[in-house]
């Protein structure tokens, strides 16, 4: 599901189209806190973990399972751009993570923020496990039978 756009608190344009795993406890939650804030420049939000919605208009090219590997966004420009350069991407527009968008420019930085996220998505299916069993949640991260969310009774 595509949300719309959160308007920037100055400057029009095309959003930056951000794409996470809405199946993955660890992406709902940091995209929460992402969403909670208000940009520098259009942002809109599309889980793409539900295979009966479509993938976003311009969203062509990775697999829907391949876009839920890793984190990307689309730029105004319709580039797009996984890992690292996602993140940097996404941080530049946030007001409190320009600094973490700096930093990404200092030679090298970025080549070692990719190498972290690699390591990162390698330990992530044990870190959603984790997630979910805090929230309460179980879900297909670990391939049970019960339900992904609680019951509400």
């Amino acid at each position: 599901m595509v949300n719309k756009p959160i308007k920037p608190s100055d400057g029009e344009g095309a959003p930056l189209l951000v794409l996470y795993d809405g199946s993955c406890p660890l992406c709902r939650r940091e995209i929460g806190i992402y969403r909670d804030l208000r940009p520098n420049a259009p942002l809109c939000f599309a889980d793409v973990s539900d295979p009966a919605l479509p993938l976003p208009d311009g969203v062509s090219g990775p697999t829907r399972a391949q876009l839920m590997a890793r984190f990307h966004v689309r730029t105004a420009d319709g580039q797009l751009l996984s890992g690292a350069a996602a993140f940097l991407a996404l941080w530049a527009a946030l007001p409190g993570w320009h600094w973490l968008a700096r930093l990404g420019r200092v030679p090298g930085a970025a080549w070692a923020m990719e190498r972290a996220y690699r390591l990162f998505l390698r330990l992530r299916p044990r870190l959603q496990r984790w997630a979910a069993r805090l929230t309460g949640e179980v879900s297909a991260v670990d391939g049970s039978d019960t339900p992904s969310r609680p019951e509400v009774k």
